[in-house]
Protein backbone atom coordinates (compact mmCIF):
# COMPACT_ATOMS: atom_id res chain seq x y z
CA UNK A 1 0.00 0.00 0.00
CA UNK A 2 1.40 3.44 -0.86
CA UNK A 3 2.05 5.74 1.69
CA UNK A 4 -0.50 8.04 2.72
CA UNK A 5 -0.05 11.70 3.65
CA UNK A 6 -3.06 13.15 5.66
CA UNK A 7 -2.90 17.02 6.47
CA UNK A 8 -4.75 18.56 8.54
CA UNK A 9 -2.88 21.95 8.83
CA UNK A 10 -4.69 23.87 6.02
CA UNK A 11 -2.09 26.68 6.74
CA UNK A 12 0.51 23.66 4.84
CA UNK A 13 1.94 24.92 1.43
CA UNK A 14 1.05 22.40 -1.53
CA UNK A 15 2.86 22.18 -4.74
CA UNK A 16 1.33 21.03 -7.83
CA UNK A 17 3.53 19.84 -10.57
CA UNK A 18 1.57 20.46 -13.66
CA UNK A 19 -1.06 22.55 -14.99
CA UNK A 20 -2.93 20.39 -17.21
CA UNK A 21 -6.74 18.96 -16.18
CA UNK A 22 -5.43 16.62 -13.28
CA UNK A 23 -3.34 19.69 -11.88
CA UNK A 24 -5.83 22.02 -12.34
CA UNK A 25 -8.54 20.44 -11.31
CA UNK A 26 -6.78 19.31 -8.10
CA UNK A 27 -5.66 23.00 -7.16
CA UNK A 28 -9.27 24.29 -7.27
CA UNK A 29 -10.70 21.70 -5.12
CA UNK A 30 -8.10 21.68 -2.46
CA UNK A 31 -8.31 25.61 -2.83
CA UNK A 32 -11.77 25.10 -2.37
CA UNK A 33 -11.09 22.73 0.99
CA UNK A 34 -9.72 25.34 2.47
CA UNK A 35 -6.00 24.87 2.21
CA UNK A 36 -4.47 28.48 1.51
CA UNK A 37 -1.03 27.83 0.62
CA UNK A 38 -1.17 25.97 -3.11
CA UNK A 39 1.13 26.70 -5.94
CA UNK A 40 1.32 25.08 -9.53
CA UNK A 41 4.20 24.92 -11.30
CA UNK A 42 4.27 24.25 -15.00
CA UNK A 43 6.89 24.55 -17.85
CA UNK A 44 4.69 26.07 -20.29
CA UNK A 45 3.18 29.72 -19.60
CA UNK A 46 0.02 28.86 -20.13
CA UNK A 47 -1.55 32.35 -18.94
CA UNK A 48 -0.31 33.54 -22.30
CA UNK A 49 -0.72 30.90 -24.50
CA UNK A 50 -4.09 29.47 -23.44
CA UNK A 51 -3.85 26.28 -23.65
CA UNK A 52 -3.10 26.09 -27.62
CA UNK A 53 -1.12 23.85 -29.44
CA UNK A 54 0.03 25.62 -31.95
CA UNK A 55 1.33 28.69 -29.40
CA UNK A 56 3.96 25.39 -28.20
CA UNK A 57 1.14 23.69 -25.62
CA UNK A 58 2.36 20.03 -26.52
CA UNK A 59 0.42 18.26 -23.29
CA UNK A 60 -2.92 16.23 -23.99
CA UNK A 61 -4.44 18.42 -22.32
CA UNK A 62 -3.49 21.77 -25.13
CA UNK A 63 -6.08 20.67 -27.29
CA UNK A 64 -9.16 22.13 -29.47
CA UNK A 65 -11.47 19.77 -27.81
CA UNK A 66 -12.45 16.56 -26.27
CA UNK A 67 -15.17 14.05 -26.24
CA UNK A 68 -18.17 14.37 -23.34
CA UNK A 69 -19.55 10.74 -23.09
CA UNK A 70 -21.70 8.78 -20.65
CA UNK A 71 -21.63 5.82 -22.87
CA UNK A 72 -19.09 3.37 -20.77
CA UNK A 73 -20.01 -0.16 -21.21
CA UNK A 74 -20.25 -1.94 -17.62
CA UNK A 75 -17.92 0.44 -16.42
CA UNK A 76 -20.29 2.52 -14.21
CA UNK A 77 -18.93 4.49 -12.10
CA UNK A 78 -17.30 6.61 -14.64
CA UNK A 79 -20.71 6.90 -16.27
CA UNK A 80 -21.99 7.79 -12.70
CA UNK A 81 -18.75 10.12 -12.69
CA UNK A 82 -19.80 12.07 -16.24
CA UNK A 83 -23.41 12.84 -15.43
CA UNK A 84 -22.09 14.49 -12.43
CA UNK A 85 -19.24 16.26 -14.47
CA UNK A 86 -21.81 17.41 -17.18
CA UNK A 87 -23.69 18.99 -14.37
CA UNK A 88 -20.12 21.25 -13.30
CA UNK A 89 -20.06 22.04 -17.18
CA UNK A 90 -23.00 23.10 -17.69
CA UNK A 91 -22.82 25.39 -14.63
CA UNK A 92 -19.43 26.89 -16.19
CA UNK A 93 -21.11 27.84 -19.31
CA UNK A 94 -23.53 29.46 -16.66
CA UNK A 95 -21.27 31.57 -14.84
CA UNK A 96 -19.25 32.22 -18.16
CA UNK A 97 -22.59 33.77 -19.50
CA UNK A 98 -22.42 35.73 -15.89
CA UNK A 99 -19.36 36.57 -14.90
CA UNK A 100 -17.99 40.45 -14.96
CA UNK A 101 -14.49 39.46 -15.16
CA UNK A 102 -14.04 36.74 -17.69
CA UNK A 103 -10.56 34.74 -18.61
CA UNK A 104 -8.28 36.19 -21.33
CA UNK A 105 -9.76 35.30 -24.79
CA UNK A 106 -12.96 34.15 -23.95
CA UNK A 107 -16.29 35.77 -23.84
CA UNK A 108 -19.70 35.55 -22.15
CA UNK A 109 -21.26 34.40 -25.30
CA UNK A 110 -18.75 31.70 -25.71
CA UNK A 111 -19.22 27.69 -24.45
CA UNK A 112 -16.90 25.66 -23.11
CA UNK A 113 -19.28 22.44 -23.31
CA UNK A 114 -21.87 21.78 -26.34
CA UNK A 115 -24.19 19.40 -26.00
CA UNK A 116 -24.15 18.33 -29.29
CA UNK A 117 -24.29 14.36 -28.81
CA UNK A 118 -22.75 11.74 -30.15
CA UNK A 119 -23.19 9.70 -32.77
CA UNK A 120 -21.94 5.86 -32.89
CA UNK A 121 -21.62 4.01 -35.69
CA UNK A 122 -19.49 1.11 -37.81
CA UNK A 123 -18.85 -0.25 -41.24
CA UNK A 124 -21.75 -3.41 -39.85
CA UNK A 125 -25.32 -2.24 -39.90
CA UNK A 126 -26.43 -5.36 -38.17
CA UNK A 127 -26.67 -2.94 -34.93
CA UNK A 128 -24.36 -2.60 -31.68
CA UNK A 129 -21.55 -4.04 -30.30
CA UNK A 130 -21.44 -5.95 -27.30
CA UNK A 131 -19.77 -2.53 -25.59
CA UNK A 132 -22.23 -0.20 -27.09
CA UNK A 133 -25.02 -2.31 -25.69
CA UNK A 134 -23.99 -2.08 -22.77
CA UNK A 135 -23.46 1.16 -22.33
CA UNK A 136 -26.94 1.77 -23.76
CA UNK A 137 -28.46 -0.80 -20.60
CA UNK A 138 -26.79 0.76 -17.98
CA UNK A 139 -27.85 4.46 -18.90
CA UNK A 140 -31.17 3.43 -19.13
CA UNK A 141 -30.90 2.07 -15.77
CA UNK A 142 -29.52 5.25 -14.72
CA UNK A 143 -33.20 6.57 -16.29
CA UNK A 144 -31.83 8.10 -18.72
CA UNK A 145 -32.83 5.66 -21.55
CA UNK A 146 -34.68 8.60 -23.18
CA UNK A 147 -31.47 9.96 -24.26
CA UNK A 148 -30.51 7.10 -26.72
CA UNK A 149 -31.84 6.55 -29.89
CA UNK A 150 -31.04 3.12 -31.63
CA UNK A 151 -31.76 4.56 -35.07
CA UNK A 152 -30.70 1.27 -36.90
CA UNK A 153 -33.50 -0.68 -35.17
CA UNK A 154 -36.68 0.89 -35.66
CA UNK A 155 -38.09 3.77 -37.96
CA UNK A 156 -39.88 5.16 -34.45
CA UNK A 157 -36.87 5.77 -32.77
CA UNK A 158 -35.78 8.22 -35.81
CA UNK A 159 -39.16 9.98 -35.86
CA UNK A 160 -38.60 10.29 -32.08
CA UNK A 161 -35.01 11.87 -32.55
CA UNK A 162 -36.17 14.21 -35.21
CA UNK A 163 -39.52 15.52 -33.17
CA UNK A 164 -37.03 15.96 -29.95
CA UNK A 165 -35.31 18.73 -32.43
CA UNK A 166 -32.10 16.41 -32.99
CA UNK A 167 -32.95 15.64 -37.04
CA UNK A 168 -29.08 17.42 -37.31
CA UNK A 169 -27.75 13.75 -35.61
CA UNK A 170 -30.14 11.47 -37.39
CA UNK A 171 -28.15 10.57 -40.18
CA UNK A 172 -25.16 13.00 -40.25
CA UNK A 173 -23.29 11.37 -42.76
CA UNK A 174 -26.30 10.46 -45.24
CA UNK A 175 -25.73 6.78 -44.74
CA UNK A 176 -29.76 5.58 -44.53
CA UNK A 177 -31.35 3.71 -47.68
CA UNK A 178 -34.99 2.60 -47.71
CA UNK A 179 -35.68 4.13 -44.50
CA UNK A 180 -33.30 2.21 -42.95
CA UNK A 181 -30.96 4.08 -40.45
CA UNK A 182 -27.27 3.06 -39.22
CA UNK A 183 -25.95 3.41 -35.64
CA UNK A 184 -27.34 4.61 -32.16
CA UNK A 185 -27.56 8.65 -31.34
CA UNK A 186 -26.42 9.52 -27.68
CA UNK A 187 -27.48 12.78 -26.62
CA UNK A 188 -25.49 12.88 -23.42
CA UNK A 189 -22.86 14.92 -23.91
CA UNK A 190 -21.12 16.18 -27.27
CA UNK A 191 -17.59 17.99 -26.60
CA UNK A 192 -15.71 20.27 -24.40
CA UNK A 193 -13.49 23.02 -26.25
CA UNK A 194 -10.65 21.90 -24.37
CA UNK A 195 -8.17 24.87 -24.27
CA UNK A 196 -10.93 27.13 -23.41
CA UNK A 197 -11.83 24.50 -20.24
CA UNK A 198 -8.16 25.01 -19.67
CA UNK A 199 -8.24 28.20 -19.52
CA UNK A 200 -11.00 29.13 -17.49
CA UNK A 201 -9.85 26.22 -14.80
CA UNK A 202 -6.55 27.86 -14.90
CA UNK A 203 -8.85 31.31 -14.15
CA UNK A 204 -10.90 30.26 -11.68
CA UNK A 205 -7.98 28.91 -9.42
CA UNK A 206 -6.11 31.73 -9.81
CA UNK A 207 -9.57 33.85 -8.76
CA UNK A 208 -9.59 30.92 -5.30
CA UNK A 209 -5.80 32.19 -4.56
CA UNK A 210 -3.83 29.49 -6.02
CA UNK A 211 -0.55 31.04 -6.77
CA UNK A 212 0.59 29.97 -10.12
CA UNK A 213 4.25 29.92 -11.19
CA UNK A 214 4.39 29.15 -14.94
CA UNK A 215 7.65 29.65 -16.81
CA UNK A 216 9.90 27.53 -18.84
CA UNK A 217 12.83 27.84 -15.55
CA UNK A 218 11.22 28.88 -12.67
CA UNK A 219 8.18 26.25 -13.63
CA UNK A 220 9.89 23.64 -14.45
CA UNK A 221 10.64 21.09 -11.85
CA UNK A 222 14.79 20.36 -11.53
CA UNK A 223 14.30 17.64 -8.91
CA UNK A 224 12.61 16.76 -5.54
CA UNK A 225 13.98 17.86 -2.65
CA UNK A 226 14.19 15.07 0.02
CA UNK A 227 14.82 14.93 4.19
CA UNK A 228 17.56 13.21 5.94
CA UNK A 229 14.91 10.05 5.76
CA UNK A 230 13.67 10.10 1.94
CA UNK A 231 11.12 12.07 2.41
CA UNK A 232 9.92 14.37 -0.18
CA UNK A 233 9.77 17.60 0.92
CA UNK A 234 9.34 19.69 -1.98
CA UNK A 235 10.62 20.73 -5.26
CA UNK A 236 13.56 22.58 -6.65
CA UNK A 237 13.11 24.12 -9.99
CA UNK A 238 14.98 24.99 -13.00
CA UNK A 239 16.41 28.60 -12.09
CA UNK A 240 17.48 26.40 -8.86
CA UNK A 241 15.09 27.56 -6.13
CA UNK A 242 13.41 25.42 -3.86
CA UNK A 243 10.22 25.31 -2.72
CA UNK A 244 9.45 23.33 0.41
CA UNK A 245 6.04 21.45 0.88
CA UNK A 246 3.99 19.41 3.13
CA UNK A 247 2.59 17.30 0.26
CA UNK A 248 3.78 17.53 -3.67
CA UNK A 249 1.42 16.56 -6.14
CA UNK A 250 3.10 15.17 -9.69
CA UNK A 251 0.63 15.37 -12.23
CA UNK A 252 2.80 15.91 -15.48
CA UNK A 253 0.57 13.54 -17.78
CA UNK A 254 2.99 11.97 -20.10
CA UNK A 255 5.91 13.32 -18.72
CA UNK A 256 4.89 11.80 -15.39
CA UNK A 257 6.63 8.20 -15.70
CA UNK A 258 9.92 9.80 -16.26
CA UNK A 259 9.44 12.34 -13.22
CA UNK A 260 7.80 8.94 -11.36
CA UNK A 261 10.05 5.71 -12.81
CA UNK A 262 8.39 3.77 -10.13
CA UNK A 263 5.94 3.76 -11.86
CA UNK A 264 6.77 1.44 -15.11
CA UNK A 265 4.48 -1.19 -15.29
CA UNK A 266 1.57 0.48 -13.99
CA UNK A 267 1.61 3.38 -16.43
CA UNK A 268 3.34 3.91 -19.51
CA UNK A 269 3.44 7.40 -22.12
CA UNK A 270 1.30 6.30 -25.85
CA UNK A 271 0.37 8.06 -28.29
CA UNK A 272 -2.78 9.01 -30.34
CA UNK A 273 -3.20 9.97 -33.80
CA UNK A 274 -4.90 13.60 -34.64
CA UNK A 275 -5.91 14.94 -38.05
CA UNK A 276 -7.04 18.70 -38.51
CA UNK A 277 -9.11 19.92 -41.72
CA UNK A 278 -9.24 23.09 -41.63
CA UNK A 279 -12.67 24.29 -44.02
CA UNK A 280 -12.17 27.43 -45.23
CA UNK A 281 -14.42 30.75 -44.51
CA UNK A 282 -16.90 30.61 -47.21
CA UNK A 283 -17.47 27.18 -47.91
CA UNK A 284 -20.69 25.89 -47.24
CA UNK A 285 -19.38 22.98 -45.25
CA UNK A 286 -18.92 25.21 -42.40
CA UNK A 287 -22.47 26.02 -41.54
CA UNK A 288 -22.61 21.60 -42.67
CA UNK A 289 -19.85 20.84 -39.80
CA UNK A 290 -21.32 23.41 -37.31
CA UNK A 291 -21.54 22.34 -33.92
CA UNK A 292 -25.35 23.67 -34.24
CA UNK A 293 -25.97 20.84 -37.37
CA UNK A 294 -23.29 17.83 -36.72
CA UNK A 295 -22.30 15.64 -33.87
CA UNK A 296 -19.66 14.41 -32.67
CA UNK A 297 -18.92 11.00 -33.93
CA UNK A 298 -17.17 7.74 -32.89
CA UNK A 299 -16.66 4.87 -35.65
CA UNK A 300 -15.90 1.28 -35.01
CA UNK A 301 -15.79 1.46 -30.91
CA UNK A 302 -13.33 -1.00 -29.49
CA UNK A 303 -13.00 -2.75 -33.16
CA UNK A 304 -8.98 -2.58 -32.51
CA UNK A 305 -6.46 -1.32 -34.76
CA UNK A 306 -9.17 -1.00 -38.29
CA UNK A 307 -11.46 1.15 -35.97
CA UNK A 308 -11.41 3.50 -32.47
CA UNK A 309 -11.76 6.58 -34.57
CA UNK A 310 -13.31 9.66 -33.69
CA UNK A 311 -14.41 13.07 -34.58
CA UNK A 312 -15.74 16.58 -34.11
CA UNK A 313 -17.94 19.65 -35.77
CA UNK A 314 -16.07 22.60 -36.42
CA UNK A 315 -14.27 24.53 -33.80
CA UNK A 316 -14.10 28.27 -33.62
CA UNK A 317 -11.11 28.03 -36.23
CA UNK A 318 -13.39 26.56 -38.87
CA UNK A 319 -11.10 23.17 -38.15
CA UNK A 320 -12.96 19.62 -37.87
CA UNK A 321 -10.62 17.02 -35.37
CA UNK A 322 -10.22 13.34 -36.05
CA UNK A 323 -8.63 11.52 -33.40
CA UNK A 324 -7.20 7.57 -33.90
CA UNK A 325 -6.89 5.70 -31.15
CA UNK A 326 -7.04 1.98 -33.21
CA UNK A 327 -2.78 1.75 -32.74
CA UNK A 328 -1.06 3.29 -29.91
CA UNK A 329 2.28 4.15 -30.63
CA UNK A 330 5.18 4.63 -28.00
CA UNK A 331 8.79 6.57 -28.14
CA UNK A 332 11.13 4.02 -26.26
CA UNK A 333 14.21 6.05 -25.04
CA UNK A 334 17.08 4.96 -22.62
CA UNK A 335 17.00 7.06 -20.22
CA UNK A 336 20.13 7.84 -17.62
CA UNK A 337 19.08 5.00 -15.16
CA UNK A 338 19.60 2.53 -17.98
CA UNK A 339 15.69 1.42 -18.39
CA UNK A 340 13.99 1.80 -20.92
CA UNK A 341 10.93 4.01 -21.73
CA UNK A 342 8.60 5.46 -23.91
CA UNK A 343 8.96 9.69 -23.92
CA UNK A 344 6.92 11.96 -25.18
CA UNK A 345 8.19 13.57 -29.07
CA UNK A 346 6.33 16.26 -30.67
CA UNK A 347 7.02 18.81 -32.83
CA UNK A 348 7.92 21.56 -30.24
CA UNK A 349 10.58 18.73 -28.85
CA UNK A 350 12.07 17.63 -32.12
CA UNK A 351 12.38 18.98 -35.40
CA UNK A 352 12.20 15.74 -37.31
CA UNK A 353 8.72 14.63 -35.58
CA UNK A 354 6.39 15.43 -39.31
CA UNK A 355 2.86 13.41 -39.94
CA UNK A 356 1.49 10.35 -38.33
CA UNK A 357 2.37 6.74 -38.66
CA UNK A 358 1.28 4.77 -41.87
CA UNK A 359 -1.50 2.61 -40.42
CA UNK A 360 -3.11 5.81 -39.00
CA UNK A 361 -2.98 7.35 -41.97
CA UNK A 362 -4.87 4.72 -43.82
CA UNK A 363 -7.67 4.69 -41.42
CA UNK A 364 -8.43 7.94 -41.50
CA UNK A 365 -7.93 8.90 -44.93
CA UNK A 366 -9.66 5.98 -45.42
CA UNK A 367 -12.76 7.17 -43.50
CA UNK A 368 -12.69 10.43 -44.98
CA UNK A 369 -12.75 9.20 -48.90
CA UNK A 370 -15.58 6.59 -47.82
CA UNK A 371 -17.58 8.97 -45.25
CA UNK A 372 -17.18 12.08 -46.10
CA UNK A 373 -16.22 12.53 -49.84
CA UNK A 374 -17.49 15.91 -49.96
CA UNK A 375 -14.28 17.07 -48.63
CA UNK A 376 -12.47 15.46 -51.37
CA UNK A 377 -15.08 17.05 -53.67
CA UNK A 378 -14.61 19.87 -52.60
CA UNK A 379 -11.21 20.25 -52.63
CA UNK A 380 -10.36 20.08 -48.66
CA UNK A 381 -7.90 17.75 -47.65
CA UNK A 382 -6.12 17.06 -43.99
CA UNK A 383 -4.44 20.23 -43.34
CA UNK A 384 -2.21 19.25 -39.78
CA UNK A 385 -1.08 15.85 -37.75
CA UNK A 386 0.06 15.13 -34.69
CA UNK A 387 0.30 12.97 -32.18
CA UNK A 388 -1.36 13.76 -29.04
CA UNK A 389 0.72 11.88 -25.97
CA UNK A 390 -1.29 11.10 -22.86
CA UNK A 391 0.03 7.91 -19.82
CA UNK A 392 -2.06 4.68 -20.29
CA UNK A 393 -2.72 2.63 -17.08
CA UNK A 394 -2.61 -1.39 -17.65
CA UNK A 395 -5.92 -0.90 -16.65
CA UNK A 396 -7.51 2.18 -17.91
CA UNK A 397 -8.19 3.69 -14.34
CA UNK A 398 -6.43 6.62 -12.84
CA UNK A 399 -3.82 6.32 -10.66
CA UNK A 400 -4.51 9.23 -7.86
CA UNK A 401 -2.05 7.78 -5.30
CA UNK A 402 1.00 8.04 -3.09
CA UNK A 403 3.57 6.26 -4.08
CA UNK A 404 4.94 3.13 -2.26
CA UNK A 405 9.04 4.12 -0.49
CA UNK A 406 8.53 7.84 -1.30
CA UNK A 407 7.02 9.71 1.30
CA UNK A 408 5.26 12.99 0.37
CA UNK A 409 4.35 12.63 -2.99
CA UNK A 410 0.80 12.07 -4.67
CA UNK A 411 1.07 11.17 -7.96
CA UNK A 412 -2.15 11.89 -9.94
CA UNK A 413 -1.99 10.26 -13.35
CA UNK A 414 -3.20 7.56 -15.69
CA UNK A 415 -5.85 9.16 -17.89
CA UNK A 416 -5.93 6.94 -20.62
CA UNK A 417 -7.28 9.38 -23.02
CA UNK A 418 -10.77 9.73 -20.94
CA UNK A 419 -9.92 11.52 -18.17
CA UNK A 420 -10.18 15.25 -19.84
CA UNK A 421 -13.99 14.79 -18.95
CA UNK A 422 -13.72 14.78 -15.94
CA UNK A 423 -11.93 17.88 -15.20
CA UNK A 424 -14.42 19.17 -12.92
CA UNK A 425 -14.31 16.75 -10.60
CA UNK A 426 -10.84 15.25 -10.53
CA UNK A 427 -9.39 16.83 -7.78
CA UNK A 428 -12.14 15.63 -5.40
CA UNK A 429 -10.04 12.68 -5.52
CA UNK A 430 -6.94 14.27 -5.03
CA UNK A 431 -8.17 16.52 -2.49
CA UNK A 432 -9.48 13.50 -0.24
CA UNK A 433 -5.86 11.48 -0.72
CA UNK A 434 -4.33 14.88 0.51
CA UNK A 435 -6.89 14.76 3.26
CA UNK A 436 -6.35 11.52 4.22
CA UNK A 437 -10.32 10.65 3.41
CA UNK A 438 -10.94 7.18 1.82
CA UNK A 439 -13.57 6.32 -0.63
CA UNK A 440 -14.55 3.71 -2.76
CA UNK A 441 -13.56 5.65 -5.83
CA UNK A 442 -10.44 5.97 -4.85
CA UNK A 443 -9.14 2.78 -3.95
CA UNK A 444 -10.10 2.49 -7.44
CA UNK A 445 -7.56 4.33 -8.21
CA UNK A 446 -4.82 3.32 -5.97
CA UNK A 447 -0.83 2.00 -6.73
CA UNK A 448 -1.61 -1.18 -7.80
CA UNK A 449 -0.02 -4.27 -10.43
CA UNK A 450 -1.51 -6.24 -12.24
CA UNK A 451 -3.22 -9.10 -10.89
CA UNK A 452 -1.73 -12.78 -11.79
CA UNK A 453 -3.25 -14.40 -14.48
CA UNK A 454 -5.27 -11.18 -15.89
CA UNK A 455 -5.04 -10.33 -19.10
CA UNK A 456 -4.22 -6.14 -19.20
CA UNK A 457 -6.59 -3.74 -21.19
CA UNK A 458 -3.02 -1.91 -22.42
CA UNK A 459 0.15 -3.65 -22.83
CA UNK A 460 2.33 -1.85 -21.66
CA UNK A 461 6.57 -1.39 -21.70
CA UNK A 462 6.92 -3.72 -24.83
CA UNK A 463 10.27 -1.28 -25.00
CA UNK A 464 12.35 -1.44 -28.24
CA UNK A 465 10.59 -4.41 -29.20
CA UNK A 466 6.91 -2.71 -29.68
CA UNK A 467 5.70 -3.05 -33.23
CA UNK A 468 4.42 0.54 -32.84
CA UNK A 469 7.48 1.86 -31.29
CA UNK A 470 7.88 5.29 -33.82
CA UNK A 471 11.11 3.64 -34.36
CA UNK A 472 9.82 0.81 -36.14
CA UNK A 473 6.79 2.49 -38.23
CA UNK A 474 6.89 4.71 -41.34
CA UNK A 475 5.69 8.22 -40.55
CA UNK A 476 4.07 9.62 -43.59
CA UNK A 477 4.75 13.69 -43.78
CA UNK A 478 2.11 15.81 -44.02
CA UNK A 479 3.27 16.62 -47.65
CA UNK A 480 2.46 12.39 -49.19
CA UNK A 481 0.49 11.90 -51.59
CA UNK A 482 -1.10 9.23 -49.45
CA UNK A 483 -3.04 12.37 -48.10
CA UNK A 484 -6.22 13.53 -50.50
CA UNK A 485 -5.26 16.48 -51.06
CA UNK A 486 -1.48 18.24 -50.25
CA UNK A 487 -1.44 19.75 -47.32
Amino acid sequence: MASQIPLKDKQSPIVIVGAGVFGLSSAIHLAKRGFTDITVFDRQPYHETLYDFDKGCDAASADCNKIIRAAYGDEVWYQNLTLKAIEVWESWNRSLAEEAILPPGMTSKGRIYVNCGNYHFGDETNGLNDFEKLSVENITKAGKGHTQYLLYSDPKEVTRARADGFSYAVDPFGLAKDGQHQGYLDMIGGFVYADKACTYALHLAKRLGVKLVLDRQTGSLESFLEDPTGKVVGIKTADGKHHKAAATIVACGGWTPNLIPEIDGLCETTAGSIAMIQIPEGSPLRERFSPDNFPVFQWNTRAGENGNLYGFPLDSRGVMKIGYRGTKYTNPQQVQSGQVRSVPITKWTSPFVTGLPEKSVQVVQGFLDKYLPELKQSGIGISQTRLCWYTDSFDNNWVIDGIPGKEGVIVATGGSGHAFKFLPLLGEFVADKVMGIESDMLHRFQWRKLPSGELPRNQLMKGFNDANALHRVWMVPDNSTLYTSKL
